[in-house]
């Protein structure tokens, strides 16, 4: 129930969000790659998404953010937004440019990668 909620949240942020035509910057790449990951990091993301963005399974399966295709402003709505699923986290909490940047921490992160992509495990 958990996973479909938040699917339902998710969705319902995405679809809002999409219609309204705007684009910022970082939506374009911008955004401080670093900054991004030492926050991921230092603010606990990794504890359910994985420390490379890959999801998890830990207390029911967290959704991938590896290569997050969710635009920025929708991606700042979701964690702003109540959700059962995880926590929200106000603009005292963490800023829009904060948000930005591990937005672009995530947008960098290859994601899950074939066994055929290591050489050294295909001899």
């Amino acid at each position: 129930m958990y996973s479909t909620a938040a699917a339902l949240v998710f969705l319902t942020v995405a679809l809002a969000a999409a219609g309204n035509g705007r684009v910022r910057a970082n939506d374009r790449g911008g955004g401080d790659q670093a900054n991004g990951k030492r926050l991921y990091l230092a603010d606990g993301c990794f504890g359910c998404h994985g420390r490379v963005g890959q999801g998890g399974t830990l207390n029911y399966p967290t959704p991938a953010l590896a290569q997050i295709q969710l635009p920025l402003d929708s991606f700042i709505a979701f964690l702003r937004g109540a959700s059962k699923d995880m926590p929200s986290f106000s603009a005292d909490v963490l800023s829009d440019k904060d948000a930005a940047d591990i937005h672009a921490y995530l947008r960098s992160l290859s994601g899950h990668r074939s066994t055929s992509d290591f050489p050294l495990l295909n001899q």
